[in-house]
Parts: structure tokens; C-alpha cells; sequence
């Protein structure tokens, strides 16, 4: 597996199994580094939620490092700024990354990001919060261009047999940033170190993340300066879902033939069942993180926020399920099952929003007691784990519908999934006016099982996996013949892992 490894990086060391490409190629260590971007990105934005814990209150931290008198209201503003900036450049990070390239795009707002994170401490110190928001604002509109950049990028290297897979490692990173930082923030601030280098620490793993992306990643395979032939024009055929010509076009195309046709993804029903899957997944998903501690806490008197495992615990078993479910996917495959990649990808999106819909139903039957606040833990881990499936479903879905717009499709659909993140926590207080009382829980939780179920229906009537007719712009030369083209995906008797 080692000698796999450095192999990776030869012109000549390549494991091929056929015309199915190498074991272990560069696709693969591409995957990796976005993997690690994607869990130092995460780990700058939960930072704050963790130190922010012990630095209004250092008698359970380090009583060496300063205390800030800020109440809840100002704690709210803290936590939020961060996402203020990032729903405004999703829809601009896509369509950039399409221009200059996803590896630049990545570069410079993970870079950026992790700078800014240095700065946290002195900020705090010499601006008060005032200037922490306005910090996280900018960090917000950095992070803003990863997911786009991602699927921009990951559409140029995941082949078409092995895109659900890919993409399930890739942004599995997130959930790991996020565990590893909720699990040793708490422990880092009660060391000599002190809250500050919970910045400090996330922030030098940024940089260190950016400058490794910066020497060892491409944009695209046709620029990468070790791939094998044979493993390009595997990545660039696979599926034929664009000519090999088309891949890494734009080192010779020039970029105004590819102008996004905005009215026509706007127009496009299987474009607004993805887009409404993914705001169905976030009102979900985020209701689940960020008002269930209040419930457990008010209802169940079990405060979890700032119990740095217990809280970690959804997103490492996220982590598992998430390779549970590429493991199925593949296991179907190898059995040689009849289902097309249309059924798979409404089948594991299914489960990712469908299985959280059961476990809220069951949340809305719990009341008082130790043994229901077990079986609470239980649910609401068994809700945010069993969402990773949908990382073989919509998640995946931009690239099916675009190859060449699918980071200005993540754009869109994720600047619309981050205004339901905020409008759901909004739509909570104006329910629950009572936090101790569980009548008005239900009504939260039944509330986000309709969303969470419309969103999947919509999706499973209306969603393709087919390359859409808007995906090549008239300027450039027609596509493939529907032989080897769109309606083979619909016709394949294989499930794409």
C-alpha cells in the first residue's frame, strides 16, 4: 500500500486493472487533499462555537487568559456573522472557479480563511466583538467559494464510475474537521496553551493544508504534471458524459464559450427538485444541530453544547455511515444489480432525508426522564449520521446535470440551503415560546419530517441524472451521440459508486 502511494506520483508506477483505471491515482490523491481542505475548513468554522465557551467563562478553562463579558445576544451575533459572508459568494465562487480554475479558488479561501483565523485572538482582544463578527464575516465570504470550488473541481476529476464515491470521501472531511475540533477544543483551552490556540492551531493547519494544495494539485487531470496518460484518458472518457477533448478545455478554450445559461438552469425541473432536495436537507439538518441541545437541555435537563465528545458524537458516526453507505453502493455494484444510476441516486437520497424524517416523528414522542434522554442521544445521532447517504444522492446530482456548470450549480443550491439554515432556527423561536415544554417540540419536529419528506418526492419525480441540453452552450461543438452519451447513464444496469 506505501510502495501504492509514492507509485501515485510516477509517470510510470501505475496498478491498472483493466480499462478501469489505476488502483491508486492521482484522481485518488487529489480526493485526499480535498478531503483535509474540506476538515480544516470545517475546524475554522466550529472554532468559535467551542472557545467561545471558554472565553466567557474561565473558571472551568484556563484562568490565566482574558474573559469576556458577552451575554447571549452578542454570542448569537458571534456565531452568525460567520455565515452572513457565506451565502454571498456561493453563486460567485462557482462561477469563478469555472474561469480561473478550482485549484486557485480553493488556494486563496482556505488561505485566506486560515490568516484570518490567526487573528481572532488579537481582534478580540483590541476590537472587542465588534470586530470578531466583522472577522467572521470575511471568513464566511472566504469559505463561500469551497463547496462550489469543490464540485467544480471534483467534476474534472471524479470519473463517472466512481463519482459517488469520490464525492461521499471528499466531503466526509467536513464532518472530520468537526470531530476532531469539538473533541479537543474543551482540552486545549483548559491547557497552558489557553483558548487562543484554538485559533492559533486551526488557523497554522490552514496555511500548512493551502501551501501542500498549492504544489501537489491541478485544476484539471490534462494539467497535472504526473498523471499517466492512461489514467487521463480514463478520468476524461469515463462515461462518456463529455468528450475527452472537453475535459480541461478550458486550458485552450477560451472562457467566454462557456457563459452560464442562467435562464435555462433557472427553467430547468430536474435543476429545482435539486434545489429544493438541498434546502429540505438543510432546514433538517441544521435544525437538528442547533436546536436540539436546547431541547434536551430545557425539556430533558441534559445539556450536551458543551460537552465537546458527546456533542462530536452525530459527526463521527456520520464519518462511519458515510463509508457504510459507499460500501453498499459498491456492493451493489459488484453483485451486478439491475439498478440504473437514476434509481441509486433517488434510492441513497431517500434514505439521507427519509430516515432523519422517522427519527424526528420519534423525537416528538419524547418527554421527561433519564431513559428517554438516552434514547433522544440516540435518535438525533441516528438523524445527523444517516444523512451522510445523501452524499450518493443530491449531493453528487449538480454533476450529473452539468459537468461544466456543476460548481456554479453547488453555488446556487447552497446559497438557497443557507438562507433555510438561518430562516429555520427563526421559524423555531416563533413556535416554541415555551422551551420546557414538549407539545411545542412536536410541532418543530413534525414541522421539519414534512419538509425533510416534500423535498425527497419532489426530488424522486423530478430529478435526473442525465446530462442536461444546457450544459453545452451553443458556442461550443455538440456533444456526444445519445449512444454514448446522455441516455447511456439512464440505460446503465450499474449503480455509480
Amino acid at each position: 500500500m506505501v510502495l501504492g502511494c509514492f507509485d501515485c506520483c510516477s509517470r510510470t508506477g501505475y496498478d491498472t486493472i483493466g480499462n478501469t483505471g489505476p488502483r491508486f491515482g492521482v484522481r485518488h490523491l487529489q480526493c485526499i487533499l480535498v478531503f483535509f481542505g474540506l476538515a480544516v475548513a470545517y475546524a475554522m468554522r466550529v472554532n468559535l462555537s467551542v472557545a467561545i465557551v471558554a472565553m466567557t467563562d474561565n473558571n472551568h478553562t484556563n484562568p490565566d487568559f482574558p474573559e469576556f463579558a458577552w451575554d447571549e445576544s452578542i454570542k448569537s451575533y458571534l456565531l452568525s456573522s460567520f455565515f452572513w459572508g457565506y451565502v454571498v459568494t456561493q453563486v460567485p465562487g462557482g462561477y469563478l472557479s469555472a474561469i480561473f480554475g478550482a485549484k486557485y479558488m480553493l488556494f486563496f479561501g482556505v488561505l485566506i480563511c486560515s490568516c484570518l483565523a490567526l487573528l481572532t485572538p488579537f481582534c478580540a482582544l483590541t476590537g472587542g466583538w465588534k470586530m470578531v463578527v466583522v472577522l467572521r464575516a470575511v471568513q464566511g465570504l472566504c469559505q463561500g467559494v469551497i463547496f462550489p470550488s469543490t464540485h467544480t473541481f471534483l467534476s474534472k476529476w471524479a470519473p463517472a464510475e466512481e463519482r459517488g464515491r469520490l464525492v461521499g470521501y471528499c466531503y466526509s472531511g467536513s464532518q472530520f474537521g468537526t470531530v476532531v475540533m469539538l473533541s479537543v477544543s474543551g482540552y486545549i483551552a483548559s491547557s497552558s496553551l489557553g483558548w487562543p490556540s484554538i485559533f492559533y492551531i486551526s488557523g497554522c493547519a490552514g496555511i500548512l493544508w493551502a501551501l501542500i494544495w498549492f504544489y501537489f494539485c491541478a485544476s484539471t487531470p490534462a494539467q497535472h504534471p504526473t498523471i499517466t496518460p492512461n489514467e487521463k484518458r480514463y478520468i476524461e472518457t469515463s462515461g462518456q458524459l463529455r468528450r475527452a477533448s472537453d475535459a480541461g478545455r478550458e486550458e485552450f478554450t477560451p472562457h467566454q464559450n462557456l457563459r452560464t445559461p442562467w435562464l435555462r438552469i433557472f427553467t430547468s425541473p430536474p435543476f429545482l427538485s435539486l434545489l429544493l432536495a438541498h434546502c429540505a436537507n438543510n432546514w433538517g439538518f441544521w435544525t437538528l444541530l442547533t436546536q436540539i441541545p436546547t431541547f434536551m437541555k430545557n425539556v430533558l435537563n441534559m445539556d450536551i453544547k458543551h460537552n465537546g465528545p458527546l456533542s462530536a458524537l452525530p459527526y463521527f458516526a456520520m464519518i462511519i455511515l458515510t463509508c457504510g453507505f459507499i460500501w453498499l453502493s459498491d456492493a451493489l455494484k459488484r453483485n451486478g444489480t439491475s439498478m440504473s444510476l437514476n434509481f441509486s441516486r433517488k434510492f441513497f437520497n431517500s434514505l439521507g432525508l427519509w430516515l432523519p424524517m422517522l427519527a424526528l416523528l420519534g423525537l416528538g414522542f419524547i418527554t421527561q426522564g433519564d431513559a428517554n434522554a438516552k434514547l433522544a442521544i440516540g435518535l438525533l445521532t441516528l438523524a445527523v449520521a444517516t444523512n451522510a447517504a445523501s452524499y450518493l444522492g443530491f449531493h453528487v446530482n449538480h454533476i450529473d446535470l452539468s459537468p461544466n456548470f456543476a460548481g456554479t450549480l453547488m453555488g446556487i443550491t447552497n446559497c438557497a440551503a443557507n438562507v433555510m439554515s438561518i430562516l429555520a432556527p427563526l421559524i423555531v423561536g416563533l413556535i416554541v415560546k415555551d422551551e420546557t415544554d414538549p407539545t411545542q417540540w412536536r410541532i418543530v419536529f413534525y414541522l421539519t419530517a414534512v419538509v425533510y419528506f416534500v423535498g425527497n418526492l419532489v426530488f424522486i419525480v423530478f430529478g435526473r441524472v442525465t446530462v442536461q441540453p444546457w450544459d453545452s452552450p451553443s458556442s461550443r461543438q455538440a456533444r456526444p451521440s445519445p449512444t454514448h452519451g446522455q441516455d447511456e447513464a439512464e440505460r446503465s444496469p450499474l449503480i455509480d459508486s
